[in-house]
């Protein structure tokens, strides 16, 4: 079945159901899975050095005609390079995060490429479409990986960045189920972003041991930490509580940055370090019990959205 709104159009694509760009989980592999299933896949840039994204963006397009994604941080430090290889290759859709979009939106434009932009408020989201993105994810507190200092959580702010902006509104944040998609649609959404649901893919590229942790999670496994640098939800384990405890003492920002190091987050969520990794994820974590492959997940969630559609309110 074929659902036909902004996004859709927008990203030519069949279901408005786009996979986050993970760092460590976001493969060309996972990717692939996604388009190939009607969503919108997407390579996560955040994590590759500029051969290996042109790796996978090769590997991709020689698994399907489908439309693809590339998540870049601008943050990033060799992000000229990263800005090469997209126009380069040709990739169709760039979502860029932490950072101004003002910076390579117009450029990536003018080569005919459609850029979204990740923002945690209605000033951000403003500033995005000022910047010329054609579409912006309103992402809750709720997500994992980095995060909006404000803690909004989706609900409300997706209705918000909904009135603010003329754009499309991809809603993120505690999205696995095709109930919770229902639920931002409602609130003004033409789309979710979906990312911790397909680090539990057998797809996504992370370590088995993390994907482990994940499904094991309970509400309350984990927390928003290192608001002092970037704001980053975590699993509770050893390295979390480092960062606590150094937080607690009055830990600046220069203390927090030493005690990351570098190499954390592949440690982690790459290489299986449950204890001293960085392990990124979201709040929505508690509710899911097992890996899966990411079509199904697709097929999945988009079942549950129609199937909600044609289901009573409560109590009528």
């Amino acid at each position: 079945m074929t659902f036909n709104n902004r996004i859709t159009a927008l990203f030519g694509i069949d279901k408005p159901i786009i996979q986050a760009g993970m760092i460590w989980a976001s493969g060309w592999r996972l990717a692939s899975a996604v388009s190939k299933a009607g969503g919108l896949g997407m390579i996560g840039a955040g994590s590759m050095y500029p051969d290996v994204l042109k790796e996978h963006i090769t590997k991709y397009k020689a698994s399907t005609d489908n439309p693809f994604a590339v998540n870049l941080p601008l943050l990033y430090p060799d992000i000229d390079q990263h800005i090469r290889t997209i126009i380069d290759e040709q990739v169709p859709i760039v979502f860029t995060s932490a950072g101004n979009p003002k910076t390579w939106t117009p450029m990536l434009k003018e080569h005919g490429i459609k850029v979204v932009h990740v923002v945690s408020s209605t000033v951000f989201a403003q500033k995005a479409e000022a910047a010329g993105c054609d579409a912006v994810v309103a992402e809750g507190f709720e997500a994992g990986g980095h995060n909006g200092r404000e803690e909004t959580t989706t609900l409300v702010l997706v209705p918000m960045v909904s009135a603010a902006v003329k754009v499309p509104v991809i809603a993120a944040g505690g999205i696995a189920t095709g109930r919770q998609m229902l639920a931002t649609m409602v609130l003004g959404a033409e789309g979710v972003q979906v990312g911790s649901r397909f680090v539990a893919s057998e797809e996504a590229s992370s370590h088995a041991a993390f994907k482990q942790a994940v499904i094991q999670l309970q509400e309350g496994g984990t927390q928003l930490s290192l608001k002092k640098l970037v704001p980053v939800r975590l699993i509770k384990n050893e390295f979390f509580q480092m960062v606590e405890e150094a937080e607690m003492r009055g830990a600046t920002p220069e203390d927090l940055k030493q005690l990351l190091g570098r190499g954390r987050a592949k440690k982690g969520m790459f290489e299986g370090d449950l204890e001293h990794g960085e392990l990124e994820i979201g709040q929505v974590s508690a509710m899911l019990r097992d890996v899966l492959p990411a079509a199904k997940i697709v097929d999945m969630i988009w079942d549950q959205f129609n199937e909600a559609l044609a289901i009573p309110l409560p109590g009528h």
